[in-house]
């Protein structure tokens, strides 16, 4: 399997099998729809010189199944100054808006003076004889109120989840950056957050993400910080790190779907079968990609 998401053409993306739901064979899962969304952003922004601005806020709603179909990208700039700059990005298809996102950059400079409170509890990855440093794709790490392990059925229970990554290019023979990399993964914070003891049932319809500063390298994590349910709605965030420490929040909204919820208590998968974990939008078919995990 390409370890990619997409292949740019001279009009537009293709999806690759990587790209495909698990929900539904013929949907893409959020995490390469939002991956495609930042890559549009920063065509953008290159385009502007602005690459040293930092990606402080990126947002992606996921109103409607996007199609695992071909794909084009439309950036806007929507507001550009001395010290931010603001892109609207959608994905259409079949002259349809299948997605859409924006993306806020603002220019770095120095933190002001005096002291201001930060939580000394902070997400960490999985020491690195479970999980070495590396740049290349890899299945997810998972902690909860078991230890660190990539085996999914370790982690069916009520504890705090937290999720270990590398990231996945998103367009195949391009180089990815590091905000990218963590805008894809920011859609796993579904997964992080709504994973319980009786799996994932809920399905996310947007995701957020604020970043201090880009991340440093591919490995990224989550950590649940907060999760509120009531009547199959619910409202989650979780803390973004890396091996250098906090970068940020992610925030999602969700929707139950008990009838097709994601039951993971017997899935025991070896590593070397599983890619990626990655929260989808779209409908079970029961259709998985070969030697790919589900999905959720």
């Amino acid at each position: 399997m390409i370890k990619a998401y997409f292949r740019r053409t001279n009009e537009g993306f293709e999806p690759l099998e990587l790209a495909h739901s698990d929900w539904n064979w013929a949907h893409l899962h959020g995490v390469s729809v939002s991956g495609l969304l930042a890559c549009g952003a920063e065509d953008a922004l290159r385009g502007l010189d602005r690459e040293h601005f930092v990606p402080a806020r990126f947002h992606v709603d996921l109103s409607r199944p996007t199609r695992a179909a071909f794909t084009t990208v439309a950036s806007e700039v929507v507001r550009s100054s001395s010290r931010l700059t603001q892109i609207d990005v959608r994905l259409h298809q079949s002259g349809n808006v299948a997605a859409r996102g924006s993306a806020l950059f603002l220019r770095p400079s120095e933190n002001p003076d005096g002291d201001i409170w930060t939580p000394s509890d902070r997400g960490a990855p999985p020491p690195l004889s479970i999980a070495p440093a590396s740049e290349e794709p890899r299945p997810p790490y998972i902690g909860s109120d078991q230890p660190w392990s990539a085996r999914f059925g370790d982690h069916q229970n009520a504890g705090r989840h937290q999720t270990w990554h590398t990231a996945v290019p998103i367009i195949i023979d391009e180089p990815m950056s590091t905000f990218q990399g963590v805008a894809a993964l920011a859609d796993t914070a579904s997964m992080v957050a709504n994973w319980g003891s009786a799996g994932i049932g809920y399905i996310n319809t947007d995701v957020s993400l604020t970043l201090a500063r880009r991340p440093v390298g591919m490995e990224i994590g989550l950590r649940t910080l907060d999760h509120v349910q009531h009547q199959g709605v619910a409202v989650a965030a979780v803390e973004v790190y890396d091996r250098c420490g906090p970068l940020g929040n992610a925030s999602i909204t969700a929707l139950a779907n008990t009838r097709r919820a994601l039951d993971y208590s017997a899935h025991e998968r070896a590593e070397a079968q599983t890619l990626t974990a990655e929260h989808t939008t779209g409908e079970a078919s029961g259709r998985r990609a070969p030697g790919a995990m589900p999905q959720p």
